[in-house]
This record gives C-alpha cells, structure tokens and sequence, in this order.
C-alpha cells in the first residue's frame, strides 16, 4: 500500500480545437495543459477530468495513447507521466422529484465504457458538447445507467445554494431524488466540511471527497485528498471510497468553510451578512438573502454521527496565500518541485532558504490550520486576513 494525492473534479474549459467545453472554465483549461500541471506542478497523482463525455475531449485522449503519450490501465484510468487521469462526467438532474437542479458526477474506467455514456447521454441531453448539460430523465434512471455499466456515482458539491442536492435538489433528503444504494460517495464542495456534513444522519454510510471543482489550472488541487492505494487505477479508488481491503481516503484536505462564497447567509445584492429570518438587508435594504451552506446544515440537521471519519485539514491553495505572489510561487516550484512537495514535505528550513520569513509562516500556519479566515458568501469566497 502507498499514500496518493487525488482531486476528482476538474473541469475542460477549451478542446484541443479551441471550442468550449465549459462555458466558465479558462481558455487554457485544456485536458493536455491539465494533465501537465498536475503531474509537473502540483503533484497530483490522480485527477478526475469531469467533462470527458464530450467527444473532442475524447479525441484528445485517444491522440495521446495512439502517440504513446498515455496508456489506458488494465484496472481503469489513463497513465500521462507520473498521473493517471480517471474519465468522469459532471451532469445536471431537475426531474419531477427534484425540487430544484442537481449536479452529479459519474465516473467510467475506460474510454470506450464513457464513449458509450456520451452515445446514452445524446438521446436524453441536447448537448454532449458542454460541460453540466441538463439530463432529460430521473435521477434514479443515470444511477442504475452507471451502476449497470461499472461505473461511481457521486453527487457534486452537495451544500452549494445553488444545483446541488441539499441546496435545491430535495426539502429534507436525498431519498427524495437518490437510490442510496446506488451512491459511491459524497463531494462537500468548497463551503461545508466533515463536521457540517455528519450534523446529517443520512450521510453517515458514504465517505466524503473533497474536490477543486477547478474552472482554471491554478485551481487544481484547492481541494484534494490523500488515498491509501495498492496501485493508481479506476478499480482501487472504487475500493478506496467504499473501504475495502484497507484501501481509503486518509486525510481530506480542503478549504476552511469559511473560505467558500456560499458559506454565510448574505444579502444578494451588496452582499453583506444577514439573517436568514430576515426581511431585508440591514445595509442596503434589499429584500433578496441568499441563505448560506452553514444555516441549511443547520435546518437539515438530524442526528450527530458516530462514524470515525479521516481528519478535514484546512488548506488553500499555495498561490492564495498572502506573499506568495507569481515570482515567489516560481521560486518554490524550481526549488522543490510540486506544490504538494511545498506544502506537505520541505521543511521549515529548507523553505527559509528560499522565501521570507514572513511568507514560511503562513505556511506552517496553513499546514497548522492556524490561519485567520473573514467568511464569504452570496458568491464571493472568504479571504485570508
């Protein structure tokens, strides 16, 4: 067994022929660019690519193992260098039991098995083009696509107000709109943690992955986790996600709730806190609040948990740390090879010799969870004071 850095959720923003595949992702937010700076920047040693039903996203696979670039693993995934690239598809349900959208991701071990998908997906999505395209059928009818076709199934970002399946997506839980049976795992997204999450029973079976959701390369990895892992393919990680024969998720690394832009309850128009029993806005007097992930947990909250969960470390990405500006962040890649090698391995000694004093603080802080957080919301993520 060995220990991997693993973030499932990364979007394509452009195809290798320059067309958009995620309509907010960057334009240099392609699958090669993608691949090349998790393997030789952030030290990512599996990353999900959440938009590969697309067929020019495929393509582009196929180009790189017809040149020798890649190789599909016998255990499922794609080897690029020193990352394997897992095939996944993030999806939009609203039907009838919904009562708002939600997004999903389903995840395939090989490109034919996704080639497949893309083929079931063009009869019920108007476009396979586009990235988190509205899927015409029931929520229950892609899960038992997925599970009849060896696929994973999780629900995405699952606290966000907005398309996610406490935000919107049911009144009181996921049986609503969910087979239970038929779920891997659970995304938190950027504005919940561990804690918030086990304040809901019904979440207790499944094990909780914390994921980028990155619509540019310098968001890969803002958030990940580190897996125990025979080997780096499609059929261990499956293993991982249900705890299996000691595979699993070790330690999930994210961002402080309070650093996610929908954490607190805000006025949608100025953006201040607010209340969720509200009226108005104090500030502007703007009738619209947007309510926050932290008051949803708390209206959705049943029964604490028991179940021993991997710790939550708080993280953000190296560039977002104040002093770690373009130059500074180039000097710690040249220096030391990856941001996960930075932020994990080099010691505070080794780092000093590089960078200001100033700036290894903040990153031993970081390493500590130490450092101080003003909350965001409505859209606008917190910042580090």
């Amino acid at each position: 067994m060995d220990t991997f850095f693993v973030d499932l959720h990364i979007h394509i923003g452009r195809d290798w022929n320059g067309k958009p595949v995620k309509i907010t992702g960057s334009k240099s937010l392609t699958l090669s660019n993608i691949l090349e700076e998790a393997t030789n920047r952030k030290g990512l040693d599996m990353v999900g690519v959440i938009d590969a039903q697309a067929p020019s996203v495929q393509e582009e696979m196929l180009d790189l193992i017809d040149r020798g670039k890649a190789v599909e693993l016998k255990g499922g995934g794609i080897r690029y260098q020193d990352t394997v690239l897992l095939l996944g598809s993030e999806i939009e349900v609203y039907d009838a039991a919904c009562s708002g959208p939600i997004h999903v991701l389903c995840y395939f071990p090989t490109v034919n098995r996704m080639r497949a998908f893309t083929a079931w997906l063009s009869h019920k999505m108007k476009n396979v083009n586009l990235s988190s395209q509205r899927f015409y059928g029931t929520a229950r009818e892609l899960q038992q696509y997925v599970k009849d076709h060896e696929g994973i199934f999780i629900p995405a970002h699952v606290f966000t107000p907005f398309k996610s399946l406490y935000g919107k997506g049911v009144k009181e839980t996921l049986r609503e709109v969910l087979d239970p049976d038929k779920i891997d795992a659970v995304e938190l997204g950027l504005s919940a943690d561990t804690g918030m999450a086990d304040l809901i029973g019904e979440l207790e079976p499944y094990t909780y992955v914390t994921n980028s959701d990155a619509h540019s390369l310098g968001k890969l990895a803002r958030e990940y986790q580190q897996m125990t892992l025979k080997a780096l393919n499609f059929e261990e990680l499956q293993m991982a996600l249900h705890n299996q024969q000691g595979r699993k998720v070790l330690t999930n690394y994210g961002m402080s709730p309070a650093m996610g832009k929908y954490h607190q309850t805000v006025c949608a128009k100025c953006l201040a806190p607010a209340e969720l029993s509200a009226s108005h806005c104090e500030a502007c007097g703007s009738r619209k609040i947007v309510k926050g992930v932290n008051d949803r947990v708390q209206e959705l909250k049943s029964s604490t948990q028991k179940k021993e969960r991997p710790p939550y470390v708080y993280q953000v990405p190296l560039s977002s740390l104040p002093g770690v500006g373009t130059r500074t962040y180039e000097k710690l890649i040249k220096a030391f090879g990856t941001e996960m090698a930075v932020i994990h391995e080099v010691s505070r000694e080794q780092l000093t010799a590089v960078i200001p004093e100033q700036v290894v603080e903040r990153i031993i802080a970081m390493r500590k969870g130490t450092l101080t957080i003003q909350a965001g919301g409505g859209g606008r993520y917190g910042r580090i004071q």
